[in-house]
């Protein structure tokens, strides 16, 4: 290889990237970020709102000429080919684009299961944000993915894709790791002056949590009255259980419980609150996803999405070398929780798209198999007939509950949630009960046949 001019190793290759759901927040960090980095960039942008992404683009800096609406196959080849970006309301004209990997942030999943496919399919690789999707058809992607030498994987960024690579990471060094889990999406942010409580834009009175920031010596005693003391918060989302269907899958942990605990803690105190409960805990077993909701006082700063994960302390001199460090260790020493306090979005992603087009790689060295379910119980009396539609920034389901369950745990015909999103009622459901395959009248298609075909596959 011929060194270049100034010394320095060459640039590989650039990797470009077709982007669906184009408009979204997700996709504005991504396309901010790779207008300012060397190696990747876009080359075709898909959203319904055309007009939309134009006005994203500029809004970014990019010239007037530089994205062009396609409306043909034949035009979206001709715009790609001469280096420009081609913009595309439909998911079918990706397929005249030049680009590497399909960045798959539709949050539709009919619709992303649709443009992923299609993209490996075609020969292209697929960084899946669309944990919607993921949590339905990854296991089944995957698999086509591999049978055709391409790479289909969680895209950095995410909170899936960053705890996966967090328990890959501590797994190599070695340690046996006991709990994963992530935060929230939102803080919870007490003032000790007004005695409130802040959640994002609603604030409520919550004078009780000032006698409850410390732990204290029964830990599941305080989680309870600090979950009291924000009741008028909701804090649980579709979102999170979705996100924890996604690292199951990669990992083989599964829910302690299916609704989640989260619990109300500092992020101080993660290694005794996820301690097994013979130890003063909430754990009942190993193995363990959760999702809690950050405590914190004005002042201190966010875990902004961050993920964690509890481990085991073989060597107590070690882990207390470590304490004194800084890092979190149970009171008790048993315990240590290591943690990555963020997530960035679109910041992180180009990591992933060049770990996938240039070495072949995903997040984990393993294909994912179905180890759990997001599966949907129904919170009331559901009719026949019911629509049940996707609605809101966390894609819940209106009148059914998310729930992760491991998958020996519920019927072989369960339905997994984002199945149930977007499906009509066959016959009417009582509340409490596991919606199943059966409940639904004619669920899309390509989705039943993928979630059919990963959920068939030996997990060993």
């Amino acid at each position: 290889m011929t060194p270049s001019p100034t010394g320095t190793a060459p640039q590989a290759r650039t990797v470009g990237y077709a982007l669906t759901g184009a408009c979204g927040g997700f996709a504005r960090t991504l396309l901010a970020t790779t207008r300012r980095t060397d190696g990747v960039r876009p080359t075709v942008l898909c959203d319904r709102d055309t007009e939309g992404v134009h006005a994203l683009a500029r809004s970014l800096g990019h010239g007037a000429d530089e994205l062009v609406t396609a409306r043909t196959p034949e035009e979206v080849t001709e715009i790609t080919g001469s280096g420009r970006i081609a913009v595309v309301g439909e998911i079918d004209l990706l397929a005249g684009a030049e680009y590497d990997i399909l960045v798959e942030a539709t949050g539709s999943p009919a619709a992303g299961h649709r443009a992923a496919r299609r993209a490996l399919l075609d020969g292209r690789h697929v960084a899946m944000v669309s944990k919607e999707v993921d949590s339905v058809a990854g296991v089944s992607l995957a698999a086509l993915a591999a049978d055709r030498g391409l790479v289909y994987t969680p895209a950095e960024g995410d909170q899936p894709a960053n705890l996966i690579l967090w328990y890959e990471r501590l797994a190599g060094l070695g340690l046996e790791i006991l709990a994963l889990g992530k935060s929230s999406e939102y803080d919870l942010v007490y003032d000790p002056e007004s005695g409130t409580v802040t959640q994002l834009g609603t604030t409520l009175p919550a004078p009780a949590l000032g006698g409850l920031l410390r732990l204290g010596d029964d830990v599941p005693a305080t989680l309870a009255a600090r979950a009291e003391a924000v009741a008028g918060l909701k804090r649980s989302a579709a979102a999170d259980h979705c996100e924890m269907a996604v690292v199951a899958s990669a990992t083989g942990f599964t829910a302690d419980t299916p609704a989640l605990h989260y619990p109300v803690a500092r992020v101080s105190e993660l290694a005794d609150v996820y301690a097994h409960r013979d130890h003063g805990g909430i754990r009942a077993r190993d193995g363990v996803l959760d999702v809690f909701s950050v405590l914190r006082l004005p002042e201190e700063a966010s875990f902004a999405g961050g993920v964690f994960a509890v481990v085991r302390t073989h060597d107590d001199e070690t882990w207390e070398t470590l304490r004194a460090k800084g890092h979190l260790v149970s009171r008790d020493g048993r315990y240590g929780c290591l943690y990555l306090p963020f997530h960035a979005m679109g910041v992180e992603t180009p990591a992933t798209l060049r770990r996938a087009v240039l070495e072949g790689a995903g997040v984990s060295p393993r294909p994912p198999r179905q180890h759990a379910v997001l599966a949907g119980r129904a919170a009331t009396d559901l009719p026949a007939g019911a629509e049940l539609t996707l609605h809101g920034h966390h894609h819940e389901v209106t009148g059914v509950a998310p729930v992760l369950c491991a998958l020996d745990e519920v019927p072989a015909d369960a339905a997994p949630f984002y199945l149930v999103a977007g499906s009509r009622l066959a016959r009417n459901v009582t509340e409490g009960t596991l919606l199943t395959l059966d409940d639904l009248d004619q669920p899309d298609p390509e989705l039943l046949a993928a979630w059919r075909a990963g959920r068939s596959l030996p997990r060993a």
